[in-house]
């Protein structure tokens, strides 16, 4: 017999606010298990409540989906819902044409607000150079330095045997061929990552990559987080290439974040496309990823010291 099931659709913004609905609205679709599109219309609120069919079968798996004018499509599946509790789903919808905001990101702020990424910035310079070396990324290259937040908040939320994966990472490679970039930074991390890293994946929590020739040059091993549908944080360690920090002796580690949990849809929708137009993972679609995948696990906001709004 088939009953109902609720779904209490959210939807954000770039700075993660409720989204403010203007002209037509937001268009909704919402397809079910059997691919059938039970509904596509326009709403003018930033909250919406649906009640669907419930089967308790492959139908209670949806698709939703929601777009806005200018604004790029956001979504998520499967929303598998219940008769008993309603499913809560948030989405953020990004502007097409978009710009950061790193009001919350200046330097003297930074190192308040977040004192392990100030630290991780400023390793190996005066107060003055680092806040030099920061000013010209920020001025620069703006979608480098959103990338390395998303990364960093990242790090963060990755808890290991001891500690979180940003504890270990002690300071960035500022050389041109691995300075930051926009999907990914190089640094020398705490040699003791590697065995966390290799722990936490013997525990489930990550999984042992191949393909490093193509994908990560030099590294000797690799590891992605397997936490999300998308937008996992994948360690490449480069065994052969050590330094002392300090008293720590250290590795360097590669460090970005895919679109795609599953290796081949990395490799064909993501790798491969981004080396025949050079392109990189756009830092923007991380943040969206993130931050609704964040919400659907149910753990702390990812909340990077920016936000995007319209350009």
């Amino acid at each position: 017999m088939t009953t109902t099931a609720r779904i209490n659709l959210n939807i954000f913004n770039g700075a993660r606010k409720p989204f403010t609905i203007k002209g037509d609205g937001v268009l909704v679709t919402l397809i079910n298990g059997r691919q059938r599109q039970l509904l596509r219309d326009f709403f003018k609120f930033s909250s919406i409540p649906f009640d669907v069919p419930f089967e308790n079968g492959l139908a209670d798996f949806y698709d939703v989906i929601v777009f806005a004018d200018r604004h790029v499509q956001a979504g998520f599946a499967p929303v598998h819902v219940s008769d008993d509790v309603p499913y809560v789903l948030d989405l953020m919808l990004l502007p097409k044409k978009s710009k950061f905001n790193f009001d919350e990101a200046t330097w003297a702020k930074l190192k308040k607000s977040h004192a392990p990424v100030h630290a991780v910035l400023s390793q190996g310079a005066s107060d003055a150079d680092g806040k030099a070396r920061y000013e010209e990324l920020l001025a620069k290259t703006p979608g480098t330095l959103a990338a390395f937040f998303n990364l960093t908040t990242a790090l963060k939320e990755i808890h290991l045997p001891n500690g979180n994966a940003l504890s270990y990472i002690k300071g960035l490679i500022w050389e041109e061929q691995e300075r930051m970039k926009e999907d990914r930074f190089f640094a020398y991390a705490d040699e003791v990552l590697v065995d966390q890293v290799v722990r936490a994946a013997e525990q489930g929590q990550f999984a042992s990559q191949t393909g490093l020739a193509f994908n990560h040059p030099g590294a000797t091993r690799s590891y992605k987080q397997k936490q999300f549908g998308e937008a996992n944080v994948q360690f490449s360690f480069h065994e052969n290439d050590r330094k002392k920090i300090g008293d720590t002796d250290c590795v360097k580690v590669e460090i970005d974040m895919d679109y795609f949990k599953d290796l081949l849809a990395h490799l064909f929708l993501e790798v491969i496309p981004n080396k025949v137009s050079k392109g990189k993972t756009d830092p923007r679609k991380i943040y969206m990823l993130r931050w609704i995948a964040g919400r659907q696990a149910g753990i702390p906001e990812f909340d990077p010291p920016y936000t995007i709004e319209q350009a």
